[in-house]
């Protein structure tokens, strides 16, 4: 572990449908990792409230400005000291041609408790499952259309002749459904990215299909650090999540990992050398190229 190593943390949640116990329970967890020595902390998407009935969702939530949740998680942040990503908020919309009126919103907070950047996620999750359930989140939500890539500064990194290192990292932003599209991902590595999010609130069943795999392939295959917070078990509106927070390094090796059925958290050192090293050993961003689709419609054998 390098000087430049720092702490993270992920908080796993099974978030309800009352937006102040949800707020009280990641409230505590958050503090229980920043008093475990973590400068970067993540919370899953959907943090603040989770609710599949769109007309009660409405009724709980509020805009950015002076919403009582971002107030809230920003004195924490200052509080603490502490990089708070917030994984994801349903913020309420100006209404827009009878169109959707909310976001799925990321936010991260500095050590000052301010705003440093935020993310609404861009794919909405429209499937039918096996199992018979059908998500449609393009009927409530708005998707967003930027990626957000910001700079962690000044995180607090481990002491050299008795001073303590500060280490500064590049992070992307992404939430959930996002995971399975992979050039967003290496867009945020093209641009200098060590660090990828995915806070989540993956289903059970596609959780267990797909959660691990995907996490360890845009680690492996960017030569960067996945975080990823996620809501677990049964949730007060009848849907049921995956869990298994994670943490993979470069290499695709996993850190951390917390189970699938109780909130809690789970941290891991974030070495920004270890990034340096795998894309070293496997420089497929450098070696990477652009290629032409050429479309043959005769077969071989004609």
């Amino acid at each position: 572990m390098s000087q430049n190593s720092f702490k993270a943390a992920c908080i796993q949640m099974n978030s309800g449908t009352s937006v102040s116990d949800n707020m009280a329970a990641a409230t505590e967890l958050i503090r229980a990792a920043a008093a475990r020595g973590a400068h970067y902390i993540q919370t899953p998407e959907m943090t603040t409230i989770v609710q599949q009935k769109r007309s009660a969702l409405l009724e709980a939530i509020a805009p950015e400005q002076n919403n009582p949740s971002v107030t809230a998680f920003a004195k924490l942040a200052g509080e603490l000291k502490i990089w708070l990503h917030i994984g994801s908020m349903a913020v309420a919309l100006p209404k827009s041609d009878g169109g959707p009126t909310i976001a799925n919103r990321a936010f991260l907070f500095q050590p000052d408790g301010n705003i440093a950047a935020s993310y609404d996620k861009i794919h909405m999750f429209d499937v039918d499952l096996d199992s018979g359930e059908s998500w449609r989140e393009s009927r409530a939500y708005r998707a967003g259309s930027e990626a957000v890539l910001v700079e962690i500064t000044s995180i607090p990194g481990q002491m050299r002749d008795q001073i303590q290192v500060q280490t500064s990292v590049k992070l992307g932003l992404s939430i959930c459904y996002d995971l399975r599209f992979a050039a967003l991902f290496r867009t945020y590595a093209q641009a200098g990215a060590i660090v990828l999010g995915a806070p989540s609130a993956f289903t059970r069943q596609t959780g267990a299909a797909h959660w691990r795999v995907l996490q360890r392939a845009r680690a492996i295959e960017n030569g960067a650090f996945m975080i990823s917070a996620a809501q677990v078990g049964t949730h007060q509106d009848g849907r049921e999540t995956y869990g298994h927070s994670v943490i993979i390094d470069p290499w695709g090796t996993v850190l951390a990992e917390a189970d699938g059925e109780n909130p809690g958290f789970i941290t891991a050192d974030i070495d920004p050398d270890l990034a340096k090293a795998a894309r070293r050993k496997i420089p497929a961003l450098t070696n990477d190229q652009p290629a032409i689709l050429r479309l043959t419609t005769q077969s071989a054998a004609a």
